[in-house]
């Protein structure tokens, strides 16, 4: 998905957060005669349930909203919006994207839904009841994932930068560099707001990172690690993907691309996300 040189990076950002969470499970500190650093938390998973999903969709975007489960799927000539039955995983309505546009993250803002596109520098705004496209805007940056704070559309290109803009030009009004220990964490994907942090898929990896909206410090990693082989996933592209959370009861969903299930998941330890 990304280009040569986030590639070549690829193998960087899994040993940073496996780091960290052996850190955290070694119950290690800052070395004497260092700096103290802040601790960053580890938690893990239990699965509340799970749920039929279409294995050939290429998760993009994932959401709640209103009593519905949106998702956005990517690939050039597959590429869609769909609203979705929780329990079956049946299809209850498909937008399909032109073969020339690759989709990715989904937001809801108000009652608007955009959907970001990769490389084709477009935004394209649905009304959410109806799912119908009412407009397109121009996006400066690649797109990978999208999240509403309330107040901004908070966008991912892949790098380790989050953009929040403006909803109504959909102009970046700042870019927030987003760090672990003071390293960068690269391959930010799909994007969830929750209890006003940023959550974050980052690509080719098995955790989601916390990161706090005005500072981009991580502040805690879900490590779902056993998540992709309990959906029974083997293929490459099959990664972790799609954060949904249902602030109203308090549930989180989280899938994959090509994966079979769609989970319900709690984190233990963390207040008030699934519990």
């Amino acid at each position: 998905m990304p280009g040569a040189i986030v590639k070549a990076l690829l193998w960087m950002l899994p040993m940073l957060l496996c780091a960290v969470i052996a850190r955290a499970q070694s119950g290690e500190s800052s070395a004497a005669g260092t700096a103290p650093r802040a601790e960053v938390a580890v938690y893990g998973y239990e699965v509340v349930a799970s749920y039929a999903h279409n294995p050939a969709s290429f998760t993009q975007g994932l959401l709640w909203h209103k009593g519905e489960l949106y998702e956005g799927t990517g690939r050039y000539g597959e590429s869609a919006l769909m609203k979705l039955d929780l329990d079956s995983g049946e299809v209850k309505q498909r937008i399909p994207l032109s073969a020339r546009f690759f989709g990715e993250g989904i937001a809801v803002a108000g009652e608007r839904l955009f959907q970001l596109t990769w490389r084709e520098n477009t935004i394209f705004e649905y009304d959410v009841a109806s799912l119908e496209r009412v407009n397109s805007h121009y996006l400066a940056t690649e797109g990978w994932g999208a999240t509403w704070d309330g107040q901004h559309l908070i966008v991912s290109d892949g790098s380790d930068r989050l953009f929040f803009l403006d909803p109504d030009t959909l102009v970046p009004e700042r870019v927030q560099p987003v760090r672990l220990n003071g390293q960068p964490v690269r391959n930010l994907n799909e994007l969830e707001f929750i209890n006003g942090e940023v959550w974050a898929n980052v690509w080719m990896s098995e955790q989601i990172v916390t990161i706090h909206p005005e500072s981009g410090q991580v502040t805690a990693v879900i490590d779902l690690r056993g998540l992709r082989e309990e959906a029974g996933i083997r293929q490459r592209d099959g990664v972790l993907n799609g954060i949904a959370w249902d602030e109203d009861n308090n549930r989180l969903f989280v899938t994959g691309k090509l994966w079979p299930k769609l989970f319900e998941i709690r984190i233990p330890g963390m207040d008030a996300i699934g519990q």
